[in-house]
C-alpha cells in the first residue's frame, strides 16, 4: 500500500477535493472547497486546507484557518464562521496523518490553541467544549406526515402562521434577509455578520444556497432564513425575526415552509442546526420534536491554560451585549463585521 502524502490545497484542485468531500460519509457542508476563497477574501484569515492522498487518490481532507486578535486570542481551527469541522476521512492513516500535519502548523504559528469542531468524539484526553448541541432528524416523505410528526403545541403554532395568512418565499438576494437577521441580532446584543457576506454565500454556493422570506399577505417581512443544502439534507443556518413575527407565528411558519421546501429538493434530513444548552432556541427546536447531539468541540491547547468562552454565555461580555443592544441599528450593522470576523 502506497504512503499518505499530506499537503495543502491547489486552487486547480477544488472540483477534486469537493467531489471527495460530497462522497465521504464523515464530511459536512462545511469542508467543501469554497470556505477557503469565502474565509480568505471575505473575512481576512489566512487559510491552510490541508488533503491526504495515496498515490492519486484523495482519502482525506482538513480545512483549517488561522484567526489572529488582540481581543479574543490567537487560533487555528476547523472552521471558524463552521458549527462542523475537523478532519473528514474514513482512512485512520490519514486523519493521523492530517492531524499532526495541522499540529506543526499551529506550532509554527505559535497559536494558543487547536481547534476542531467534529460532530463526533475523536481525543478523549483533549480538552472539549460541552456547550454546544445539534439538532437533525430524518424527514417523512410527504408535507402531511411531517406535520403530524411535529408535537401538538408546535403543530398549533405552524396552524396559526397558516391562518395568518403568512407567505413564504424564495428571495434572489440577500437584502430583506439581511434587514430582518440585522435587526433581530442587534436586539439579542450580538454583532452581525456583513450584507456584503451573505451575498458572497449565495454567490459561492449558488443554487446550494437560499433565502426564504416569510412576509404578511400584504407583503411585509417578518422572517427570513439562509439555509444551505448539501447531499440530501437542508441546514437553515442563519435566520431572523421582526418584533412583529412573534404574535402572527411567522417563526413557526417558516421552519414549516422550509421543511416543504426540503422535500421539493428531495432532502431527506432536516439540520436544524447548532445551539447552546439551556438557551432559547435550544428549548425551540425541542419544542419541534429534534433531539439534541452533543458536538465534540475539542481543542489542543499550547499557550493557554482553559478552552477560550468567547461566547455570550460568558459573563464578563454582559455590559457589552447590554451596550450593543442600545446602539443604532446602523451603528451596529457598521461595527458587527469588525467584531465578528475575530471571534470565527
Amino acid at each position: 500500500m502506497q504512503p499518505v502524502v499530506v499537503r495543502r490545497l491547489e486552487l486547480a484542485e477544488r472540483a477534486r477535493w469537493d467531489a471527495f468531500v460530497r462522497a465521504c460519509p464523515s464530511a459536512t457542508f462545511f469542508h467543501l472547497s469554497a470556505w477557503q476563497g469565502l474565509i480568505e477574501n471575505h473575512q481576512g484569515h489566512d487559510t491552510y486546507f490541508l488533503l491526504a492522498e495515496r498515490g492519486s487518490e484523495i482519502v482525506g481532507v482538513l480545512p483549517l484557518a488561522e484567526v489572529r486578535s488582540r481581543l479574543f486570542g490567537h487560533s487555528l481551527s476547523s472552521l471558524p464562521f463552521c458549527v462542523y469541522g475537523g478532519v473528514a476521512s474514513e482512512d485512520a492513516e490519514a486523519i493521523a496523518a492530517l492531524e499532526m500535519e495541522a499540529e506543526r502548523i499551529a506550532q509554527r504559528l505559535g497559536v494558543g490553541h487547536l481547534e476542531y469542531r467534529n460532530v463526533a468524539p475523536r481525543h478523549s484526553d483533549w480538552p472539549s467544549q460541552d456547550l454546544y448541541v445539534t439538532f437533525r432528524k430524518t424527514l417523512a416523505a410527504d408535507d402531511e406526515a411531517n406535520m403530524a410528526a411535529i408535537p401538538r403545541k408546535q403543530r398549533a403554532m405552524v396552524r396559526k402562521g397558516i391562518k395568518n395568512g403568512l407567505i413564504a418565499s424564495r428571495d434572489a438576494d440577500v437584502n430583506r434577509f439581511f434587514s430582518v437577521y440585522a435587526d433581530n441580532v442587534r436586539r439579542h446584543g450580538t454583532p452581525a455578520m456583513s450584507r456584503r457576506w451573505f451575498a458572497a454565500l449565495m454567490d459561492a454556493f449558488a443554487n446550494d444556497c437560499e433565502v426564504m422570506t416569510v412576509t404578511t399577505a400584504d407583503g411585509a417581512p417578518l422572517s427570513s432564513v439562509l439555509s444551505f443544502f448539501f447531499r440530501d439534507e437542508i441546514l437553515p443556518y442563519y435566520a431572523g425575526d421582526l418584533p412583529a413575527a412573534r404574535d402572527l407565528a411567522a417563526n413557526d411558519f417558516k421552519y414549516w415552509s422550509l421543511m416543504c421546501r426540503a422535500l421539493e429538493r428531495d432532502c431527506k434530513v432536516f439540520d436544524y442546526g447548532r445551539s447552546k444548552v439551556g438557551t432559547g432556541p435550544y428549548a425551540f427546536k425541542k419544542n419541534w420534536g429534534f433531539e439534541p447531539t452533543p458536538l465534540a468541540y475539542e481543542y489542543r491547547l499550547f499557550k493557554r491554560d482553559s478552552i477560550p468562552q468567547n461566547n455570550p454565555m460568558n459573563p464578563k461580555y454582559r455590559a457589552f451585549i447590554a451596550l450593543w443592544q442600545r446602539l443604532p441599528l446602523a451603528v451596529a450593522n457598521r461595527l458587527g463585521p469588525m467584531i465578528v470576523r475575530n471571534l470565527g
